[in-house]
């Protein structure tokens, strides 16, 4: 497995034994690791066949859903923490999946690359759509369908009643504490509802 920082930050907010779901799973990396670390009941949740597949081989429970449509199926509250890591941006319904993730979870998880970054700032300045670590795709072949900023997104929360219960941010894996919309490149966000 790939080195995530952003798996680290997760895996510290995770208490053992919860019960997680990841949206947007990929090959169920995050969730092998959680099982491996914390001895979380885990479930992913992914719509590719290839990435389904993978899940299976890695012996992760995965679960074919098109979360554009909402976690219909999915008791309230069931689960500690809802995850979406580094998928939040290629949701077209970014406040419905959020509503989703705060109804059947008491905690949400979600990590995203920041658009206001300076370095895809001087990428747009220069001409030209940034492609980075966080943003590794080019503009024609990009999955994203939502570019926001750490502001843009602290705004959203507050405009939906979303409470932001901690916040990180990174340059890479390096954490930044000052001005961390122009010098982050990822945010990590655990969100709840109001008491």
């Amino acid at each position: 497995m790939a080195y995530r920082y952003d798996y680290e930050v997760i895996t510290k907010w995770i208490s053992p034994g919860e019960r997680v779901l990841d949206l947007g799973c990929g090959d169920g990396s995050l969730l092998r690791h959680l099982a491996d670390v914390r001895q979380v009941q885990g479930y992913g949740v992914e719509n590719d066949a290839d990435k389904l597949r993978t899940c299976i081989r890695n012996g992760v429970n995965v679960i074919q859903m098109d979360m554009e449509k909402g976690l219909a199926g999915l008791e309230d509250g069931f689960f500690d923490h809802v995850i979406m890591s580094l998928s939040l941006q290629a949701m077209h319904n970014t406040q419905g999946i959020l509503a989703e993730m705060l109804r059947v979870g008491r905690e949400a998880v979600v990590s995203f690359p920041n658009f206001g970054y300076w370095r895809h700032r001087q990428s747009i300045l220069n001409g030209h759509m940034p492609v980075s670590e966080s943003l590794p795709h080019q503009w024609f072949n990009t999955p994203n369908v939502r570019f926001f900023t750490i502001a843009d997104f602290d705004a959203l929360c507050a405009m939906n009643g979303i409470v932001v219960r901690e916040r990180l941010a990174f340059d890479e894996s390096t954490l930044i504490e000052e001005e961390p919309n122009f010098l982050a490149s990822v945010a990590v966000y655990r969100l709840g509802r109001p008491d």
